[in-house]
């Protein structure tokens, strides 16, 4: 499979199982919905957040809007890398780890910029796919829907220990999506294996 199919590919499959589960959420379950999954291994959560990762926001219409303009030059930007990568014959690794963190960007700004406009919101009822009213918010203001949540450890601070002693606490806290999971992916793979990528490509370039 060439390299330009091997990108196509992931983006696509990222794409596909991000928006039907991002879809599926949004028009099954209400904000604040948990669904145990595989006898509570992990939780689906529904929430929604003005857009980074992981569910950190930037304030205000404003900073939504600054961070999808951000959010389309970087995908822009990325595009851009991987049909570098693709023509000077990139390791496939590299290419993929970097097609993934596309299609996270992608998947995310998806959410953004068409949300708000084709649903309406999830406040104690599910959300309608195109409403007669309209949607909950214009272009580039949609709210990004996360759902993925691990509460791997849950347990209590010591009473000794300064600052949070007594209080509980969970592990892992943060509620993230298949974008999300694909951008740290692909950022990871990038540096896990950048003496490898980088010295082939530099070969080959």
């Amino acid at each position: 499979m060439s390299l330009t199919k091997k990108s196509i590919l992931v983006v696509l499959i990222v794409l596909i199982v991000d928006q039907t589960l991002k879809i599926w959420v949004k028009t099954h379950m209400v904000i604040g919905q948990e669904i145990p999954v595989f006898d509570h291994w992990f939780l689906l959560h529904f929430i929604e957040n003005n857009g980074m990762a992981f569910g950190m926001e930037l304030a205000g219409r404003t900073g939504k809007f600054l961070l999808s303009l951000f959010r389309i030059v970087a995908i822009g930007a990325i595009g851009w890398y991987i049909t570098r990568l693709i023509r000077h014959r990139a390791p496939a690794g590299l290419v993929v780890a970097v097609s993934m963190v596309f299609a996270g960007a992608l998947g995310n700004i998806i959410d953004s910029a068409f949300y708000g406009m084709i649903f309406d919101d999830s406040y104690f009822h599910t959300a309608r796919l195109f409403p007669a009213e309209g949607g909950y918010a214009s272009f580039l203001h949609g709210k990004v829907v996360d759902m993925l949540y691990f509460p791997v450890i849950r347990g209590r601070f010591p009473a000794w220990m300064p600052f949070w002693g007594g209080e509980d606490f969970i592990f892992f806290r943060p509620v993230f999506n298949i974008s999300d999971s694909a951008i740290t992916i692909g950022v990871g793979m990038i540096l896990l294996f950048y003496r490898k990528f980088f010295k082939q490509e530099d070969k080959e370039v």
